[in-house]
């Protein structure tokens, strides 16, 4: 999973918990606050149930009862209840009910609210007070209730709870869009990193700067360090193969020198193959200088593919091999890749060369464009081809497809270590008939 969805996901998931604790919070306050309305109407039923007591015929009796039509009816969700002494008050609304009210010690005037059960199994919230009745009342204590039908509370709460979550939803889908752009903006300098990190690949940068944010910051300075030492390994190491080169150059050319002594004493034999040997050395020493500098300019450099493919036939036109064949170069114009001129003049001088050796009567030069971001550029004779056996085996340090011909056997390893110092490769194939040699190079 990515970073932004496992930032999402977690955030969204403390949102939903969040939200919920605040709906369960806010569903009890209203519970609470619709509780106490409650009360208050029950303590001004309580205190007109204990104004409206009198005495008649020696019997307490409530006189004046309160004016709620649901005292009077049966079940009606609205009770009270007079204990005083042997005497037991109920409304009508009670039936045969009796309020089963808790052991408790109240002092005079003290209320208690309750929680008990009620007619039907119905829970009711209660309201209790003890008062000391005057002597025209018969004096004594006596213990007023006045209940209600818990249900319309928690009936209340659940359409409070009801009307309430569509509100919840869409804060939630707001504070989780909210969420999305912050996460956005957040990883915002993660999205440039990559970027200046692609763009450094391809050499169009060449650090990563110190314009970051001060989170990211180390990360790029990091980075920069480690781009310094690998630039100044990369120098260390063509100025040691420069060094090498050059070191060698000096006895190469006392060997020749020492062939041409042998030659003017006439051991023509001798002096042959001190040259051949000398040759092949030099050959390899320009190589490795060649190599040197093409890997530290090959992603940076420019080269038009068919104005350089022209000059490199133009030049094997005038050879033996390329004078008695017909070259065909097509190849649109404009196609520029990622790649130094000398390099590719010498990758596509390999192939041509190798091709105008074999061929028999043409030479064929294409290059296209991929789909994707490389061009490929073949090289084709109309000559015998390989065995499908050496094919893989070709593009090897030294391999030839005439092992008793002339030459170093680099041809082919050259134009194949420059395809891949430039971020591409080479591959032959047998065509119908000759070889096709076709070097992938990634565009400019």
């Amino acid at each position: 999973m990515s970073l932004r969805w496992r930032l999402l996901a977690a955030g969204a998931a403390a949102l939903i918990l969040a939200l919920g604790l605040a709906a369960a919070g806010l569903a009890q306050l209203f519970a609470t606050h619709v509780e106490r309305r409650a009360v208050a109407e029950l303590s001004v039923h309580l205190d007109q149930v204990m104004s409206g007591l009198e005495r008649r015929d020696g019997a307490l009796v409530l006189a004046r009862p309160p004016a709620d039509p649901r005292f009077a009816q049966p079940y009606g969700g609205l009770y009270w209840q007079v204990a005083a002494g042997e005497a037991l008050l109920r409304s009508r609304s009670l039936w045969d009910h009796e309020l089963a009210l808790p052991d408790d010690a109240l002092r005079d005037g003290e209320a208690h609210v309750h929680r008990i059960p009620g007619p039907e199994a119905a829970g009711l919230l209660s309201l209790e007070r003890t008062v000391a009745l005057p002597e025209r009342l018969g004096g004594g204590p006596a213990r007023a209730t006045v209940a209600m039908t818990a249900a319309e509370i928690d009936s209340a709460t659940r359409a409070f709870v009801t009307d309430m979550a569509p509100y919840l939803a869409l804060l939630l889908l707001v504070l989780v869009a909210a969420q999305w752009v912050q996460v956005s903006v957040g990883l915002a300098p993660l999205r440039h990193v990559g970027a200046r990190v692609s763009a450094l690949r391809r050499d169009r940068a060449a650090r990563m700067g110190a314009n970051w944010p001060r989170e990211v910051q180390p990360l790029a300075s990091e980075l920069d360090g480690l781009l310094a030492e690998r630039d100044a390994d990369v120098a260390s190491a063509r100025a040691r193969a420069g060094d090498l080169a050059h070191g060698l150059k000096t006895p190469l050319q006392a060997l020749l020198g020492e062939s041409g002594r042998l030659r003017a004493q006439g051991q023509d034999t001798a002096a042959t193959g001190i040259e051949e040997v000398a040759g092949a050395m030099r050959a390899h020493v320009e190589r490795e200088l060649a190599r040197a500098r093409t890997a530290a300019r090959a992603r940076a450099a420019r080269a038009d593919v068919a104005e350089v493919a022209r000059r490199v036939v133009g030049v094997l036109k005038r050879t033996p091999d390329g004078d008695r064949l017909d070259w065909v170069c097509d190849m649109p114009d404009g196609l520029s890749l990622a790649i130094d001129e000398a390099d590719l003049a010498e990758a596509l001088g390999a192939l041509a060369e190798n091709a105008a050796r074999h061929a028999r009567a043409r030479v064929t030069l294409t290059a296209r464009a991929g789909k994707q971001t490389a061009a490929q550029i073949c090289v084709a004779d109309d000559g015998p081809g390989l065995p499908p056996a050496r094919l893989a085996a070709m593009t090897t340090r030294g391999a030839r497809a005439d092992e008793g011909g002339q030459g170093s056997g680099l041809g082919l390893t050259i134009a194949a270590e420059i395809a891949r110092a430039a971020g591409g490769d080479l591959s032959l194939r047998n065509t119908t008939p000759g070889l096709s040699a076709c070097l992938t190079l990634p565009l400019a």
